[in-house]
């Protein structure tokens, strides 16, 4: 991975640090460095110790825990101005999933030592961050209640709607998924998640388009 300056103005596109005064983050920036990682490469590694705090400057991420039968979960999707590594700041203890590039990405990495000084030294950072956990834990909460109560159908629907945003008006997925991804974040198999996709295509409750994956307001309804 190649390293490279942060500016201050690329800083401030990460949600946690937007607002902050100018001086403030030019300050932060010398602790930050930049590093450029191809797609498919390993960030960090279930079980290391902790040692860096990344944020997505851009491109995307998959979390990943898995078995020793290669048999893999996807916990989520990583974009522009998320945070990982950080839980191991707050505890220290070692890195509890894999997180890998899923396309070119740019991530600001700050040592543990220096992020903990910049929680100490700005509340502001340190409540943004206390949020970033919070939403975590509620999505987790989410996740669990889907695989205790929705069937596959139930599962495929509610991700979709999760990982859609509204574009004039309409429900679009922007994000390209594989099959084998959904089935990975969902709990199910590839063939299955094959099935229930293509027959929300029949139902005329999905459509690929150019812009992405375009959803129908009855697609709650399988939810």
């Amino acid at each position: 991975m190649r390293s490279h300056n942060v500016s201050a103005t690329a800083l401030r596109t990460i949600p946690i640090f937007a607002g902050l005064p100018m001086e403030r983050l030019e300050v932060i920036c010398r602790f930050a460095s930049m590093r450029r990682v191809p797609r498919g490469t390993t960030v960090v590694l279930a079980g290391d110790s902790t040692d860096f705090v990344y944020f997505v400057l851009n491109g995307s991420l998959k979390v990943l825990v898995g078995d020793e039968d290669g048999r893999e979960v996807i916990l989520t999707l990583l974009g522009q101005g998320d945070v990982f590594g950080e839980m191991g700041v707050v505890d220290d203890s070692p890195r509890s999933a894999t997180v890998t590039a899923a396309g070119s990405t740019d991530l600001v990495v700050f040592s543990q030592a220096d992020f903990r000084r910049i929680l100490q030294e700005d509340f502001d950072v340190c409540l943004r961050l206390m949020g970033k956990l919070a939403n975590r834990l509620r999505d987790a909460d989410r996740k669990i209640e889907s695989l205790a109560l929705l069937d596959v159908y139930g599962r495929v629907a509610r991700l979709l709607l999760e990982m859609a945003e509204t574009v004039d008006g309409r429900k679009v997925i922007r994000k390209r998924l594989s099959k084998n991804d959904i089935a990975k974040m969902i709990g199910a198999s590839r063939e299955m998640v094959s099935r229930v996709m293509k027959d929300l295509a029949t139902r005329g409750l999905i459509q690929d388009t150019p812009a992405g994956v375009v959803l129908e307001a009855g697609l709650g309804e399988t939810d």
